[in-house]
């Protein structure tokens, strides 16, 4: 089962090495891994999204709290939250084929973010199964490269949902 994990840590040198560690010790694979600031310049949130069964990512959860540049740690596991992913994929496309490709830009409500005389460079956000989706549209086209940031998500705060 997949499980986000978000940690609250110090914005300090060498905490994202001591986390990273602190999994490789344990031979725990990261999933995905995103960090950034908080509105807080002292503190950095990092979302980590693993693979495992409740028991073993519930000692991971455990281990990682201990960790003293660590403030807090939760599992989003069972709440209702809000993720969202980012990838950029360059997309070969000569121009007979445009009209094509921006129709499945659109319908994934994405953005072209660049275009060449053979290619496309696309920016597509949203939950990783939109991700997915639009990565297996294009491979018949062919995909010349794709780089994609870790997972970022937060609990819910309401019950509505005005979700992309």
């Amino acid at each position: 089962m997949k499980h986000i994990l978000s940690a609250l840590v110090l914005n300090k040198p060498g905490v994202l090495a001591h986390v990273a560690g602190m999994f490789a010790a344990r031979a725990f694979n990261i999933d995905s891994l995103a960090v950034g600031p908080t509105d807080d310049p002292s503190l950095s949130r990092m979302t980590i999204v693993v693979v495992g069964d409740d028991r073993v990512v519930e000692q991971v959860r455990k281990q990682l709290a201990k960790i003293i540049s660590v403030v807090k740690v939760q599992d989003f596991v069972g709440q209702d939250t809000v993720s969202r992913d980012l990838m950029l994929i360059s997309i070969a496309c000569p121009p007979e084929k445009r009209p094509e490709m921006l129709a499945l830009i659109e319908m994934f409500n994405a953005k072209t973010v660049d275009i060449g005389p053979k290619f496309v460079m696309v920016e597509v956000a949203g939950p990783e199964s939109k991700i997915e989706a639009f990565i297996e549209a294009c491979r018949p086209y062919g995909i010349k490269s794709l780089v994609r940031t870790g997972t970022v998500a937060m609990a819910r705060q309401s019950h509505g949902k005005i979700e992309e």
